[in-house]
């Protein structure tokens, strides 16, 4: 046995030296010669394009369509918050005369403007709150509802499909039915209340209750989403690590937060990165059973941005591009401040 493994590392450096005392022979090319094109930026796209260029191809039309409809209001939003462009300076036209544009740079002005003014301020305390509070029921009863599904009972597929049914509804539908739920003279809950003795609840006319309310919904309408990326989150992680875990004693809560939640992380940091999204710029659930009320109470940034765009007179239309700017600022921040966090942790995103 020794004598196979001398003779193999004798032969594997006469191999070497052979190799090594080789020139370069047809088809061969030296490291030196590949220098330089692995250098060439240039060349290296021109390879991949004519490689890939039925991908590129696939790919081109849903890029422009992105760039039309995303990239192009971005930048016309961007560039309006530079402006003071309003409803009585754009151009317009009146019956058959043409008014041109009259409204003019103005720089930073109005994020100035807005970020020293005392309502964006409040607006963005409330927006974080109803965020966070949404966000963290959400995906507490997400969780607990896909760690009841991923059980085997009887009945089981007809509770996903009653679970799961929220999020098939539309969610103006949705937003209108629970309206009517809220209503405070003729609304289903009122009515249930009154026949136990207790007085009407005015839902959607005191700001603590519309708070309440509001946040009701969103998570009736988030819960689908988080239970079903959750479950599925569930449902690869392997059976054979519960079994270890009880055979060596461990009870559900510690198999639950030793095995489950470790397994949930990668499910779980991007479900709620997209739900803190969603929630942030939630404008159906608070516009169309608020409206934004009792007052302002239930505000958010994006309806406050809808409302000087479209609802304030005159409309002010650089001051909503300018909130809008800022709204997408602060996503931006809390999304690379995310993604720092989960690289300290080990997660890859």
């Amino acid at each position: 046995m020794a004598a196979d493994t001398s003779r193999s590392v004798t032969g594997a450096a006469a191999g070497e030296t052979t190799l090594a005392g080789r020139g370069p022979g047809p088809g061969r090319t030296t490291a030196k010669s590949d220098a330089p094109a692995a250098a060439s930026p240039r060349g290296g796209f021109r390879r991949a394009l004519a490689t890939h260029w039925y991908a590129w191809t696939m790919v081109a039309p849903v890029v422009l369509v992105l760039g039309v409809i995303v990239g192009w209001p971005l930048v016309r939003g961007v560039y309006l918050s530079l402006t003071d462009a309003s409803e009585r300076n754009v151009a317009r036209t009146i019956g058959v005369r043409h008014i041109e544009a009259t409204y003019e740079f103005v720089g930073l002005d109005n994020y100035a403007a807005v970020l020293g003014d005392p309502v964006f301020w409040q607006r963005l305390v409330w927006t974080v709150v109803w965020t966070v509070v949404c966000v963290c029921v959400t995906f507490a009863l997400g969780l607990a509802l896909a760690t009841m599904l991923n059980r085997r009972f009887r009945g089981r597929a007809a509770y996903r499909m009653a679970l799961i049914l929220p999020w098939a509804v539309p969610g103006f539908v949705s937003v209108f039915a629970w309206r009517f739920l809220f209503n405070r003279d003729n609304g289903i809950l009122n009515k249930v209340l009154d026949g136990g003795g207790i007085s009407a609840v005015p839902w959607l006319d005191d700001p603590t209750w519309a708070k309440l309310s509001v946040i009701a919904v969103n998570v009736w309408l988030g819960v689908p989403f988080m239970m079903v990326a959750l479950l599925g989150g569930l449902q690869s992680i392997p059976g054979e690590l519960y079994e270890a875990a009880e055979m060596d004693g461990a009870g559900p809560w510690q198999r639950f937060r030793h095995i489950t939640l470790p397994g949930l992380r990668a499910v779980s940091m991007t479900v709620v990165l997209l739900s803190t999204i969603w929630t942030f710029n939630m404008f159906p659930v608070i516009f169309l059973l608020t409206r934004g009320g009792p007052g302002d109470s239930t505000e958010i940034l994006v309806t406050q941005a809808f409302r000087q765009a479209f609802i304030a007179s005159p409309r002010d239309f650089a001051g909503s591009a300018t909130w809008g700017v800022l709204i997408l600022g602060l996503l931006m921040i809390f999304a690379l401040v995310y993604r720092r966090s989960l690289r300290k942790q080990g997660e890859v995103w």
